[in-house]
Formats: structure tokens, C-alpha cells, sequence
């Protein structure tokens, strides 16, 4: 069975979600909906992050499982920081932390900043997952 992936078909760029269907009461929605940072990564590089996290980032265990060598995964891995970098920024410079690069996108997906919880650090960040 072929995967699913988020690329176009046609053009190979990331499709967006723009239909939403609850099977309980049979109501649809059809907008363009906000996606998570990830979630607009491709696929490939999805299933990666997956294995990375079920591994404990354990690059040296990603190697041995996938049959390839660790420089081979460590290259992968820079890739894709390196996109999810170039996700976050959209071509934008954010100045400050990590966290400061988070705020806009909560804000974006339609949150006033009053309903907005944000981590002041990255313990406080990890310790809200």
C-alpha cells in the first residue's frame, strides 16, 4: 500500500487541509484551515521526526534500524532542521528564542493574546507537552 503524503500529485508542492467532516452529526466544513509547522513538512521528513522521537534521538539506533550509516542520518537530520528552520521563518528573521519564533504562528492559527499560554523557557515549554 503507497503512502499517503501531503505533496501534491501534480506539482509536488504541500497540499492544504480545506475540508473537515464530523461523522457524528454529518456536518462539513470547507475553509482553509491552519496547519501546524510539521505538518507542512514532507512526509518523508515526518516519518523521520517519528523515528527520531520513538528512538529517544538516538541517532546512533536510527542507523542501526534503517540499515544505513550514523553520517547518512546525521545528514538527514540536518536537512531537516534545516527545512523546518526555513518553515518557521518563512523567509523572515525572528529575533530572540525559539520561543519568540512559536508566538507568532499560535497567534496566527487564530488565537487573541490573551488565550495565549506561552513556555517563558524551554523547561517550562517541555514540562507543557
Amino acid at each position: 500500500m503507497k503512502h499517503i503524503t501531503n505533496q501534491c500529485p501534480y506539482c509536488s508542492n504541500i497540499m492544504k487541509v480545506s475540508h473537515m467532516y464530523c461523522k457524528q452529526c454529518d456536518t462539513s466544513i470547507e475553509a482553509t484551515f491552519p496547519s501546524s509547522r510539521l505538518a507542512n513538512l514532507p512526509s518523508e521528513h515526518q516519518r523521520f521526526i517519528e523515528m527520531f522521537v520513538l528512538a529517544a534521538g538516538n541517532l546512533k539506533e536510527i542507523a542501526k534500524l534503517t540499515g544505513v550509516s550514523y553520517p547518512t542520518v546525521r545528514s538527514r537530520l540536518n536537512k531537516i532542521i534545516d527545512t523546518l528552520r526555513e518553515e518557521i521563518g518563512n523567509g523572515v528573521l525572528t529575533e530572540g528564542t525559539l520561543l519568540d519564533a512559536i508566538l507568532p504562528f499560535e497567534k496566527q492559527a487564530g488565537q487573541s493574546a490573551s488565550q495565549l499560554s506561552i513556555p517563558q523557557t524551554a523547561e517550562q515549554l517541555i514540562k507543557s507537552i
